[in-house]
C-alpha cells in the first residue's frame, strides 16, 4: 500500500466514516485531495506533467426541487482536467450532490451553474458540468469497445499484487500502432479497500507490447489500493517508462459506486478524451 494513505491531507476524509446525510445545499461538504500526493509517489513533476487528459465523472443520482416544491431529476457529467491541483473525494462528492435534494432552484441552468462554481473552486480548475434530463439517452447508451480484447488470451496467472516486471515487449522489434482493451482491471479504494471495477483501453504507437504480459500486468492491480485517477496515471507512467512509446492513451471506465462513476483519461497528445465509450457494466 502506498505511503500517502496516511498523509495529513487525507485526515478528515469522509470515505470509511459514518456520516450524516444532509438534504439541504451545502458546498462545504466537498473534500478536495491534492493530486500531488500520488504524483510524488510516481516521481512526477507537477510543473512538467508527462501526460495530458481529464477525468469524466457521471452522476446518476441528482435531484432538487423546483420553486413549487416539485422534484426534478437529472443525470450529470462532470469533467475535471488532469492539470487540476486537486481531485474530489468520491464520498464527499456524493454527500454534496445529496444536499441538493430538498433545495429549491429556479431552473436546471441554475443548478448547472452552482455545480460548476462549487466544483471549480474545490478542484482549483475550470470544471465542465453538463446536465441531462432522464429521457436524454445519448449520454447513457453503452457503446462497443474497439480494438483487440486481451481477455480471451489463455494465460496462467499467479500474481495479484502490482508488478511492473511482468511487462515485456514482443521478441521482434516491430513498431506498431494498436488499440488494446480489457474488462479485467480491478483495484481497491485507497481508504476503504472496497473493490473498484473497470474496463481499460490502451492505444499506443511504439515497440509492440507483448499482449500476454500486458494482461498479466493489468491483473496484478487486483490487490492494489489506490484511487481511480491514480491507478490510471500509474498505468500510463509504467507503460511509458518501460517502452518509451511515441504515443500513448490510457482510458478507464470504472463502474459506479454511490451513484457516481469515474473515467480517467491520460494521453501524450490530447487534453480531451478521444474515445466515445461506455461499458455495459456502467
Amino acid at each position: 500500500m502506498s505511503h500517502y494513505q496516511d498523509a495529513p491531507e487525507l485526515k478528515g476524509a469522509l470515505l470509511g466514516q459514518q456520516t450524516e446525510y444532509k438534504d439541504s445545499y451545502d458546498a462545504s461538504l466537498l473534500f478536495p485531495i491534492a493530486r500531488k500526493l500520488n504524483r510524488d509517489d510516481l516521481n512526477i513533476d507537477e510543473n512538467a506533467l508527462p501526460f495530458k487528459g481529464e477525468d469524466t465523472w457521471t452522476g446518476y443520482e441528482l435531484s432538487w426541487l423546483n420553486q413549487k416544491g416539485k422534484p426534478v431529476v437529472a443525470v450529470a457529467e462532470f469533467i475535471f482536467p488532469a492539470t487540476s491541483s486537486h481531485i474530489i473525494e468520491s464520498k464527499s462528492f456524493k454527500l454534496y450532490l445529496n444536499s441538493f435534494n430538498q433545495t429549491k432552484f429556479d431552473s436546471m441552468a441554475e443548478v448547472e451553474a452552482v455545480l460548476t462554481q462549487d466544483l471549480s473552486n474545490a478542484a482549483n480548475c475550470n470544471v465542465i458540468v453538463k446536465l441531462f434530463n432522464a429521457d436524454h439517452f445519448d449520454c447513457l447508451m453503452p457503446t462497443p469497445f474497439n480494438g483487440i480484447c486481451l481477455d480471451e488470451l489463455d494465460i496462467e496467472v499467479s500474481q495479484y499484487d502490482l508488478n511492473t516486471e511482468l511487462l515485456t515487449a514482443d521478441d521482434n522489434d516491430e513498431v506498431v500502432t494498436e488499440t488494446l482493451y480489457s474488462h479485467l482491471l480491478k483495484s481497491n479504494c485507497l481508504i476503504t479497500s472496497q473493490p473498484d471495477w473497470a474496463s481499460v483501453v490502451i492505444r499506443y504507437t511504439g515497440k509492440k507490447i507483448n499482449h500476454e504480459s500486458l494482461l498479466k500486468y493489468l491483473i496484478s492491480f487486483r490487490n492494489h489500493n489506490e484511487f481511480h485517477e491514480q491507478c490510471v496515471e500509474r498505468l500510463f507512467c509504467d507503460l511509458q517508462c518501460k517502452f518509451a512509446l511515441s504515443k500513448l492513451e490510457v482510458y478507464a471506465r470504472y463502474t459506479r459506486r454511490g451513484g457516481l462513476d469515474i473515467n480517467p483519461y491520460r494521453s501524450t497528445d490530447y487534453d480531451t478524451t478521444q474515445f466515445t465509450l461506455k461499458s455495459n457494466r456502467q
